[in-house]
């Protein structure tokens, strides 16, 4: 009981020393800092893998991101194989073979550089969806022009524009401003 409440008084006065020297009143819990019982508790998601950084936005979660190269948990859940491969890797890299130091990659990280740079092809499922949408709004054009909206009224046709100055030009409509001024009624021509 005295242990626990000594280690609980040390850890709360780093945290105190931490907050007086703070440039934010915010000061994420640090995954080393936390009890067994008290990571799964706060990380129920997190399972068997090292929280091994600050992470995105201080939040212990895997995301492979290229302006954010160092995850703050690694990829892979701490399994017997890479237990073994970690405890080689703290002796002379030498002795690694080229396949445990990709397992040792792998374990930390899903992807490498030219993996997540590579193209996806997600462009062409825009373009696909982006014609199909045109396709489908020309279709309802069509319909729309055949099956709801009526017929072309008669007076739309250049004749009828052609019979109806006429008509305006004998009535002598607009005859200041308008199409009879601009007839000449002596010659019967336009001006």
């Amino acid at each position: 009981m005295l242990r626990s409440l000594t280690r609980t008084a040390l850890r709360q006065g780093a945290r105190i020393s931490h907050r007086a020297i703070a440039t934010t009143a915010v000061r994420p819990a640090d995954a080393s800092d936390l009890t067994i019982q008290e990571r799964e508790q706060i990380y129920p998601k997190l399972g068997n893998r090292d929280i091994v950084g600050y992470g995105f936005n201080g939040n212990p979660v895997y995301i492979d991101r290229e302006e954010w190269p160092a995850p703050a948990v690694r990829f892979r859940e701490n399994t017997a194989e890479v237990q073994a491969l970690r405890a080689k890797e703290q002796g002379d890299w030498k002795a690694l073979t080229l396949e445990e130091k990709k397992g040792l990659y792998r374990a930390s990280f899903r992807q490498t550089y030219a993996e997540m740079t590579a193209p996806t092809g997600e462009w062409k499922t825009v373009i696909a969806g982006l014609l199909l949408g045109l396709s489908f709004t020309g279709w309802v054009l069509i319909w729309m022009k055949t099956c709801v909206y009526p017929p072309m009224p008669r007076t739309i046709t250049k004749e009828w524009q052609v019979a109806q100055a006429e008509r305006m030009v004998k009535q002598r409509q607009g005859a200041v401003l308008g199409i009879s001024s601009q007839w000449d009624y002596e010659k019967n021509e336009w001006k």
